[in-house]
């Protein structure tokens, strides 16, 4: 069996309700000062002041940053860092979706060890201690509240940059699904889509452990039941429950194991034309699984999570391949690069840069450029 280390560094509070233990959770942090980093659609839901006045009845002095986007840029951090130091809080608080959750962290970074975010590209390079963290995901996608890694783009390259350390994990998460009713359907869309691929790539990367095993099969089972009741009964508390929790046990699975293929084949399209990454990445899933399956030990594991998704016959790999390009469908997603405009003079270079793609290491059956440029192809 293999060896690993594994530490779980973040306490998970679940249930529906439980953003109103925010102030509580953080006076147990012994601070008095939150920065609370959230994108505009998360203040237009009022999730925002709800989450102010939990803080506030708590006796805590708030300053907020909302001049956030998706996929956040290292132009917004260095603004969130601005205000974080004219403010000088002890406490951050993530309260949105990934994008929210990321920036925060990012901000972290550099107001408690200055410097560039570029200076944290990679794995434990916080030169010393950060604030406390909490995170409120608002949506059921990234997984961010569980892992110890920011992705920030580079502002003028849109290179996705992976910047981890243990000290960035949050101290807490707060999971409440009654935050995550009030996503548009179309981010309930992308983001369970994107949730589902981390399930899926963890379970089999070359770091995969028997811990992360555990965290990506539960994930794989609440995600692949509760995706498209959420997206037929959109007020479904319990189905929202589901995904929450299933998204955030895929985030615990990739801070122990990474994720592969198919998120390097999505970072390009989204770098260079701006596809959404729950498109992008759940686009190619289905042509990485298929590739992936022909190594007998891989389609063997996948054929551990054929049966939550079909009867467990036949070739395990084509049959999780088809049910997620169906599920693109049932979400309302192009399942094509063609329906995207996306045209075939583009996929050399776009498989160079997937090439260079972090993930594209730790997929469990080895990529080579033309490999990807024949994903690429087979997306078309």
């Amino acid at each position: 069996m293999q060896s690993f280390d594994f530490t779980q560094r973040t306490r998970f509070v679940f249930g529906a309700g439980a953003v109103d233990r925010l102030g509580g959770l953080a006076k147990e942090l012994n601070v008095s000062r939150v920065l609370v980093v959230s994108d505009p659609g998360v203040v237009k839901a009022g999730h925002f002041d709800h989450a102010r006045k939990r803080l506030e009845e708590a006796g805590l002095q708030i300053q907020s940053f909302h001049d956030l986007h998706e996929n956040p840029t290292t132009t917004e951090v260095d603004h969130g860092t601005k205000i974080a130091l004219e403010f000088k809080p002890d406490l951050i608080v993530g309260l949105g979706g990934g994008s929210s959750m990321d920036c925060a962290k990012g901000i972290n970074f550099l107001y408690s060890c200055g410097g560039k975010m570029k200076d944290y590209w990679g794995v434990g390079k916080a030169t010393g201690p950060l604030l406390p963290m909490i995170a409120v995901p608002t949506t059921a996608g990234t997984g961010s509240e569980a892992q110890s890694f920011a992705l920030i783009s580079d502002a003028e390259s849109h290179v996705k940059m992976a910047c981890g350390d243990p000290k960035a994990a949050c101290r807490v998460a707060i999971l409440d699904p009654e935050l995550t009713v009030t996503q548009p359907p179309r981010v309930t869309a992308l983001t369970g889509i994107d949730a589902l691929t981390h399930a899926l790539e963890t379970f089999v990367t070359n770091k995969r452990t028997p811990m992360s095993k555990a965290f990506s099969r539960q994930a794989w089972q609440l995600l692949s039941s509760g995706l498209q009741k959420v997206i037929d009964t959109p007020t479904d508390v319990e189905a929202r429950g589901q995904m929450q929790l299933g998204a955030c046990m895929a985030g615990m699975a990739i801070e122990a194991s990474m994720l592969g293929a198919a998120h390097a084949l999505a970072n390009p399209l989204t770098a260079k034309y701006f596809i959404p990454h729950g498109q992008a990445v759940g686009m190619m899933m289905p042509h990485v699984v298929r590739f992936n399956a022909q190594r007998p030990e891989i389609e063997a594991a996948y054929q551990q999570l054929a049966s939550a998704v079909g009867d467990g016959q036949g070739a395990a790999g084509e049959s999780i391949a088809n049910w997620f390009t169906k599920q693109l469908r049932v979400a309302g997603l192009k399942t094509t690069l063609t329906e995207l405009k996306i045209h075939a003079d583009s996929f050399v270079d776009l498989a160079h840069e997937a090439a260079k793609q972090w993930t594209a290491s730790f997929n469990p059956r080895e990529v080579a450029v033309a490999d990807l440029q024949r994903m690429y192809e087979l997306a078309q």
